[in-house]
């Protein structure tokens, strides 16, 4: 862009009328004031003239580093593009802006100084008349003025939750008295206090998760979503800190949200002091680059928050290599669109030219590493599916354990095999799987009988594809057991819908699974109201609570049962 550039609404504007704008950068105020007497005039005899509000902003040294026609918001200096941004630091830049009312700034005008982190702001109140003096100079036009500074507010639940100071209207000449480095000093000393003890508070990622809720969901549908989202951070190690929804017919092509709420959003994050925004479905690589460039802070999806769990969950050297596979899935087409990073290699002599951009080749890098774990995961599939052949050689009848995450199998496979495996109240807190073998009794015969339970990996709603299709390894353990034991957390509000999401899972494998027996666990947590719908809806399946090794017998009993009808039907 020319050093001369204007910015915002220009329609209309003849060229008589953009010079004087373009002349503004060539202007300079000593470094310690807001503004200038003649400063602020001239800018006010420009927009009286043009009949449109006019804002330039000025760094720190007092120099024009661009100047716009219209309000703050059309003429705002996108967050990524600040010289300098973060929560424990204003962005070195102040903004001196006229309005053609007389009122104090309004709400979209705050919220736009806030997002941007600025200095301050300096709002000119016209008065529709002035002169111009013989050499450029003007007066008579600015009729009012008003001071706007964010203060160090972060707590939404006071009785003034906005995170910035508003001044009565002073006079012209009380602004230009005014010492702008002590004030900017004072304020970003009180700015790194705060942020000090936001560090001091915690080391995890400060999240702020939001909620879409659409035509096709329901209030509860939509809270279960973000209530899920939540449990995800947490378990990604991450700290939600707010939650924001907004109902919309459906998603907004470009930023999921309307333009209002990612405002707000944008708001919000610098006045919680959040590191990050997590929203509870998937995002096209277009609507993060335009998310993360207005809310100026990194913005990722339900998928990413998965594969991130999974990658700190990955133990084994297969489940490590399906990760990898899933992560440079997801990752390969979010990587245009990346600006500088992706620009071309090489400069000078001998390397101009076409050229390869830095994109393509690391495109062609994830592309090549992406063949090779293919291949490591279809020895993968051959390596455990000749394993599954030996044990069918042996008659040893297998059962495998599905549900939604956090459903309980971890602590299952442990009460009745007395295995080790890890469990925790955590989303996906088991990746690996894990084969034990199961002491039963014959259904027919009543002599004691050998069964394999393997423990495999959670299903979620709306299991992202990647997932799907690097751990296609593992879910073959699914398809290829004999009959399947599925567990479900019967104190969970949403159990009915978590029943549904492992049973679309399960339907849209390429090879149906066998049998299924249900069993409702954490019994000793659930509602009454819960156990009588679930006796009415599911009257074949077992009750029990696998912390508290209730209704274990019974369900020994019951896999007997299903064991010897799906064998006896193979």
């Amino acid at each position: 862009m020319p050093i001369e550039t204007i910015y915002g609404q220009l329609k209309g504007l003849k060229a008589s009328q953009i010079k004087p704008l373009q002349r503004l950068y060539q202007q300079r105020i000593p470094s310690d004031c807001l503004t200038t007497f003649e400063f602020a005039q001239r800018l006010a005899a420009i927009s009286t003239d043009i009949q449109q509000p006019v804002c330039a902003y000025l760094n720190r040294r007092g120099q024009v580093i661009r100047v716009g026609v219209g309000t703050l918001s059309q003429t705002q200096i996108p967050p990524l593009e600040l010289p300098r941004y973060g929560a424990e630091r204003l962005c070195g830049i102040r903004c001196i802006a006229t309005q053609l009312h007389d009122d104090a700034p309004k709400q979209s005008c705050l919220t736009t100084m806030a997002v941007q982190r600025l200095d301050a702001l300096v709002t000119l109140t016209l008065t529709g008349k002035g002169f111009q003096r013989r050499g450029g100079g003007a007066t008579g036009y600015v009729k009012e003025t008003y001071l706007v500074h964010l203060i160090p507010q972060g707590d939404l639940q006071t009785e003034n939750p906005h995170c910035w100071e508003v001044s009565p209207p002073m006079s012209l000449e009380t602004i230009a008295e005014q010492d702008f480095l002590d004030l900017v000093e004072g304020l970003e000393e009180e700015f790194r206090r705060e942020y000090l003890g936001w560090e001091v508070d915690t080391a995890r990622d400060r999240v702020l998760a939001i909620g879409l809720i659409t035509d096709k969901m329901t209030p509860q549908q939509s809270e279960d979503r973000l209530a899920e989202l939540t449990r995800l951070i947490d378990t990604a190690g991450g700290e939600v800190l707010q939650s924001i929804q907004q109902k919309r017919a459906r998603p907004h092509p470009q930023t999921v949200v309307g333009t209002g709420k990612v405002q707000e959003i944008a708001l919000a994050v610098q006045m919680i002091g959040a590191n990050l925004v997590a929203f509870d479905r998937d995002l096209s690589p277009a609507q993060v680059r335009n998310l993360e460039t207005q809310i100026g802070t990194r913005v990722v999806d339900r998928t990413e928050v998965i594969l991130d769990i999974f990658a700190q969950r990955a133990q084994s050297r297969a489940g490590k290599l399906q990760v990898e596979l899933a992560q440079l899935e997801y990752m390969l087409p979010r990587l245009t669109g990346r600006g500088q990073a992706m620009s071309r290699l090489g400069g000078g002599i001998g390397t101009r030219g076409p050229g390869e951009t830095k994109l393509e080749t690391e495109r062609r890098s994830i592309q090549r590493r992406l063949t090779r774990l293919q291949q490591e995961v279809n020895q993968l599939q051959a390596h455990r599916a000749r394993l599954r052949q030996q044990r069918q050689k042996k008659d040893v009848p297998s059962v495998a354990i599905v549900g939604y995450t956090n459903a309980g199998k971890s602590t299952l496979i442990n009460a009745l095999t007395n295995a080790e495996v890890y469990a925790e109240d955590k989303l996906f807190a088991t990746l690996d799987p894990t084969t034990r073998r199961l002491a039963l009794t014959h259904a027919v015969t009543g002599e004691p009988l050998n069964a394999l339970l393997t423990d495999t990996v959670g299903f979620i709603q709306e299991l992202p594809p990647p997932l799907v299709d690097a751990f296609r390894a593992t879910l073959e353990e699914v398809t290829e057991a004999d009959a399947l034991l599925h567990v479900v957390d019967l104190s969970h509000p949403a159990w009915q819908t978590h029943i549904r999401s492992v049973m679309t899972i399960l339907s849209e494998m390429p090879i149906a699974p066998g049998p299924v027996l249900v069993a409702f666990n954490k019994i000793d947590r659930a509602d009454a109201k819960f156990f009588e719908i679930a006796k009415e809806e599911y009257p074949l399946a077992v009750f029990i609570s696998a912390s508290q090794r209730l209704g274990l017998d019974t369900l020994r009993q019951k896999l007997a049962q299903l064991v010897h009808y799906s064998t006896a039907s193979s």
